[in-house]
């Protein structure tokens, strides 16, 4: 069965909905979980993320937050930190390794820090028997997958295009998923422009769907209550479970 990653952007609207919404998600059948740290300049991300990072911080946000909800969802679901290298490095990669032993996190997805210069951390994080999630793009020549892709731990983040998540773009990732299988035996799972319409389609011949800005989108709608929200969101996810394995 192919699998469904959903992001979710911590501690907003509030700490205590990002773990009702977690633990209503797994119910819905979605099967890792990605916490986005909230960050200022979230630079691989499209306009919703952003939008819902920013609040977060308005809001108040620390990490320590992050440390405490994470408590509460990992012991429940594969649950992965998604964040931007400046908070590993402002804190100590030390710090969220150890909390993230400690609260049963699986490992972090850091969209700013490339293969190349993940090397010095790699290491220090795998003896810790945590994933660095590892980014393949169909703008990567045949020469760095076969670099890449023998190494990746957890699962492959192939991004379904150049640019940034949330746009409505699509590219032919054929070439691209060939070449990982040929030297890995890795999961692939496909972000970057999954949603209800999209996500059958971009499923072919990946083994699972990462899913931000439609669950996002809704965490941004103000005319909804936190319980019609949840609502929502299961609903999405039990929609995008069934399409990428019908």
């Amino acid at each position: 069965m192919k699998r469904l990653v959903a992001y979710l952007t911590s501690g907003y609207p509030s700490i205590e909905f990002t773990v009702d919404a977690a633990l209503a998600l797994k119910e819905a059948g979605v099967d890792t979980l990605e916490l986005g740290i909230p960050f200022s300049d979230p630079v691989a991300d499209g306009p919703v993320i952003e939008a819902a990072n920013l609040k977060a911080l308005q809001n108040g946000f620390k990490i320590v937050q992050l440390f405490e909800l994470s408590s509460q969802i990992a012991p429940h679901i594969d649950t992965l930190w998604m964040g931007y290298f400046n908070p590993f490095y402002h804190k100590g990669i030390d710090l969220f390794i150890d909390e993230a032993k400690e609260v049963g996190v699986k490992g972090f997805i850091i969209p700013d820090l490339p293969f190349e210069e993940a090397a010095p951390y790699k290491p220090q994080i795998e003896q810790a028997s945590l994933h660095l999630i590892d980014f393949i793009a169909p703008t990567d020549p045949k020469e760095r997958i076969e670099k890449i892709a023998p190494q990746t731990k957890g699962f492959i983040y192939l991004v379904a295009y150049a640019g940034i998540t949330g746009a409505q773009k699509s590219e032919d990732l054929s070439q691209t998923v060939a070449q990982i299988k040929a030297c890995s035996d890795t999961p692939c799972y496909v972000g970057f422009g999954v949603n209800e319409k999209t996500a059958k389609e971009k499923a072919k011949g990946v083994d699972g769907v990462i899913v931000g800005s439609a669950f996002v989108n809704v965490l941004l709608d103000d005319t909804l209550t936190q319980t019609q929200k949840i609502t929502e969101m299961t609903r999405i996810a039990r929609t995008i479970k069934e399409a990428i394995n019908s």
